[in-house]
């Protein structure tokens, strides 16, 4: 743990980590970004893009927990160098393969890979912010990765189509895949305490570890896992609208070209870098008990984006209006989820954090699957209005009602 009277955040090994992750953010952005078009406009389905993205999920819903014992009981920047390691190889060896032919069979098992391996990492990153930063300086360094996270998906978009419309996906691939190996890089000179070793078997160790947290959320804090469930009630509604319905309701209801979804994806990722900023900003005045406020907030927007489709200005003129409305989404998002991480870190003891962030991102992600491949059909077979409206009536009741939940804190 750092010196409270640190007046700045930016200690040596913080600053590595948020430029490990610049880099490894910037290459998965354009990846995806690069994948999500080529599935696109190779089905030009909905359901099959969503369909795709849910089955690289079940990875990762499976393994997290997994991860976070491995967080816990090796040394976390090793853990992380190994795994950007790894993705790197993985992302040039499907550069390598990548042709039309075959491009569709590509993509789906990139996107298996690159999950069974963020199943280890995601909740590694997440354990190093507490571990490296303490008191209200763990909420600033969330704030910063949240921005980090945030500019990436404000470049990497229109990068992404810029060198996607230009150069095909291959060379996109390539690209992620050197940034992959950059991050790794980096992370070699990240320096933290020695983790103790316990001379266990593994079956021991994962008994002992998973019954260890699994008690901790539902006896010692269950308003911690009852707070899990509502973002990943949450994570459902949202998750498929943002991931699935905006390329959709762009590309194909208004007949946009890649480079406007790109802009449009870059506008949220400033929304989301105004978001960090913001709650950096609120750390000591905004109470946690008010939060509910920004999940309804979170449904209002969805409804706006509903209307923004019946707006009669115009191709152009739906797209600004639904992107605004997107943009204030994330915007509440951001702030949320930074305000909700932080506080789960905080009530949880050092040596669990891995742990307890897997099962945070394993509860938050799980919904994911169910409602990116829901979404998919959906948006097939319904009006994007339609979506959109009645997602947004959901995550406004659902917003609402969470006002008990977040008094309790």
């Amino acid at each position: 743990m750092k010196d409270q009277t640190k007046t700045t955040i930016f200690t040596r090994n913080f600053t590595l980590l948020l430029l490990g992750q610049i880099f490894s953010l910037l290459g998965n952005g354009a990846l995806r970004f690069a994948l999500s078009m080529y599935v696109l406009e190779k089905t030009g389905s909905a359901a099959v893009f969503g369909t795709l993205l849910a089955v690289s999920m079940i990875p990762t819903i499976l393994l997290m927990p997994f991860g976070g014992v491995l967080a816990d009981r090796v040394s976390r920047q090793k853990v992380m160098v190994g795994l950007d390691l790894a993705s790197g190889i993985a992302v040039l060896a499907a550069a390598a393969a990548f042709a039309d032919s075959r491009g569709i069979a590509v993509t789906a098992a990139l996107l298996i890979v690159l999950s069974v391996l963020g199943a280890f990492e995601s909740p590694t990153v997440q354990a190093c912010v507490p571990q490296m930063l303490s008191g209200a300086d763990v909420l600033r360094g969330n704030a910063a990765v949240n921005q980090v996270a945030a500019v990436s998906g404000l470049v990497t978009p229109f990068l992404g189509s810029l060198l996607y419309t230009a150069f095909g996906a291959r060379p996109v691939l390539a690209g992620a895949g050197l940034c992959f190996l950059l991050t790794a890089f980096l992370e070699r000179f990240i320096r933290l305490p020695a983790v103790p070793t316990v001379k266990q078997r593994l079956r021991e160790i994962l008994r002992e570890d998973l019954a260890g947290s699994a008690r901790f959320l539902a006896k010692e804090r269950p308003e911690v896992l009852r707070l899990l469930l509502f973002a990943a009630l949450m994570n459902c509604l949202s998750a498929g609208v943002v991931v699935v319905g905006m390329p959709y309701v762009i590309r194909r209801e208004l007949g946009l070209s890649a480079q406007l979804y790109g802009a449009a994806e870059s506008a949220m990722g400033f929304a989301a870098a105004l978001g960090g900023m913001v709650a950096g900003l609120l750390v000591t005045k905004l109470p946690f008990r008010r939060l509910y406020w920004l999940a309804a907030g979170m449904g209002a927007c969805m409804l706006l984006g509903g209307g923004a489709m019946l707006l009669p200005a115009g191709e152009m003129g739906r797209y600004g209006a639904l992107t605004l409305s997107f943009c204030l989404g994330q915007l509440a998002a951001c702030i949320f989820s930074i305000f909700a991480l932080t506080a789960i870190q905080q009530k949880t003891p050092e040596n669990m954090t891995g742990k307890i962030m897997s099962y945070t991102m394993t509860i938050s992600v799980c919904a994911q699957p169910l409602g990116q491949l829901a979404y998919g059909f959906w948006f097939d077979a319904a009006a994007g209005w339609v979506v959109l409206l009645a997602t947004g009536i959901a995550a406004l009741a659902a917003g609402l009602l969470s006002k008990r939940l977040f008094a309790k804190w």
